[in-house]
C-alpha cells in the first residue's frame, strides 16, 4: 500500500486543484461581463494582467529575473510568439463562453494534449510509441463523429487546441529558467500596444462598456487581470511541489469543469453523436495518459532505449 502523501505534495495537490478549477470556472465569470464583447474583454485582460504582473514584480522585487529575460533575445522572441497565440486563444475562448459554446471549448482543451503530441512529431521530429499512435487515431475518429454531431467542423475546439498547443510549445522552448510571472509580463507587454489600439478603436466606434453598466460590472471587468494571473500563480506554486506525472494527471480538471458547466448549468445540447465523440476523446486521453504515466515509471535504462 502507498504511504501517506508528503505534506509538500499534499499542499501542491490543493494548489493545483484550485488552479485548474478556477480556470474551469472562467466561462461563468466571462458571462458576468456581458454586454462587454470578446475583443474588449481580451484587451482589458491583457492590459490589466500586465499592470497586475508589474505590481507583483514590484512587491516581490522580481526585477532581476525580468531584466535577465529581457537580455535573452531568444526568450524574448519565443515569448512574443507565445503572446501571439494568446491573442488567438483568449478571444476564441471568450467568444465560446459568450455565445453558448462552452462544451465545444471544453473539447478543445481535452484535445490539447493530443495536439501537443502531434506537434512534437511535426515540429520536434519526435517518434511516437504505439499507444500514442492509437490515441491519435482514436482522436481523429472522434473528430469525424463530432463533426457529424455538430453538423460542421468544430472550429472553436480545433482553434483552441492548436493555439494552446503552439503556446505550450513556445513556453517549452523558453524552458523553466523564465519565471511564470516574468513570462506573462513579457507576453502581455508584447500585446499591450495592439490591445490599447483595440480599446481606442472600440471607444471611437461602438464605445467601451467599462463604467457604463453599473458598479458590479465595472468591478468585475477591472478584476479580469487578477482573475487571469491568480490561477497561474497557484499553478506555478504547485509545480514546484509536485512531480510532472501528477501534474499531467490533473490537467483534465479544467475541461471537465467546463464540460459540466456547459451541460448542467448552461444546458447546451448534447445529442448522441456528441456523447459518442466525447467518449472517444476520453478513451484517447486515457490511453495517452497511461502511456505517459508508465513511460515515466520505466527504469532509466529501458527508457533511454525507447524512441523519444
Amino acid at each position: 500500500m502507498p504511504g501517506p502523501v508528503p505534506p509538500t505534495q499534499a499542499a501542491g495537490l490543493v494548489l493545483i486543484v484550485a488552479s485548474y478549477t478556477l480556470w474551469g470556472l472562467l466561462p461563468l465569470y466571462f458571462l458576468t461581463l456581458e454586454p462587454s464583447g470578446p475583443f474588449e474583454i481580451v484587451a482589458w485582460r491583457v492590459v490589466l494582467s500586465l499592470l497586475f504582473c508589474v505590481l507583483l514584480l514590484a512587491l516581490t522585487r522580481g526585477w532581476v529575473p525580468l531584466l535577465g529575460a529581457l537580455r535573452d533575445r531568444r526568450a524574448m522572441l519565443l515569448l512574443g510568439a507565445a503572446g501571439s497565440f494568446i491573442m488567438v486563444s483568449w478571444p476564441t475562448y471568450i467568444f465560446a463562453a459568450l455565445s453558448g459554446q462552452v462544451v465545444e471549448a471544453a473539447l478543445g482543451y481535452f484535445l490539447t494534449p493530443i495536439i501537443t503530441v502531434l506537434l512534437g512529431v511535426l515540429v520536434l521530429r519526435e517518434r511516437l510509441r504505439p499507444a500514442q499512435w492509437v490515441s491519435i487515431t482514436v482522436s481523429a475518429i472522434a473528430a469525424l463523429v463530432l463533426a457529424v454531431g455538430y453538423g460542421r467542423v468544430p472550429f472553436i475546439a480545433i482553434v483552441l487546441a492548436v493555439a494552446f498547443g503552439l503556446y505550450s510549445l513556445m513556453k517549452q522552448q523558453v524552458g523553466r529558467h523564465v519565471d511564470p510571472v516574468v513570462g506573462l509580463t513579457i507576453e502581455t507587454a508584447w500585446l499591450a500596444p495592439l490591445t490599447i489600439a483595440v480599446l481606442a478603436v472600440l471607444a471611437a466606434t461602438t464605445g467601451l462598456t467599462l463604467g457604463g453598466h453599473g458598479t458590479t460590472h465595472t468591478t468585475l471587468l477591472l478584476a479580469v487581470g487578477v482573475v487571469t494571473v491568480l490561477p497561474l500563480l497557484l499553478f506555478a506554486s504547485a509545480a514546484r511541489r509536485l512531480p510532472l506525472t501528477l501534474i499531467g494527471l490533473t490537467q483534465y480538471i479544467s475541461p471537465i469543469v467546463q464540460f459540466l458547466i456547459g451541460v448542467l448549468i448552461l444546458r447546451e445540447p448534447m445529442p448522441v453523436e456528441r456523447w459518442v465523440g466525447f467518449a472517444l476523446v476520453w478513451v484517447a486521453l486515457i490511453v495517452l495518459t497511461m502511456d505517459l504515466y508508465w513511460g515515466r515509471r520505466l527504469p532509466r535504462s529501458r527508457r533511454t532505449a525507447e524512441p523519444p
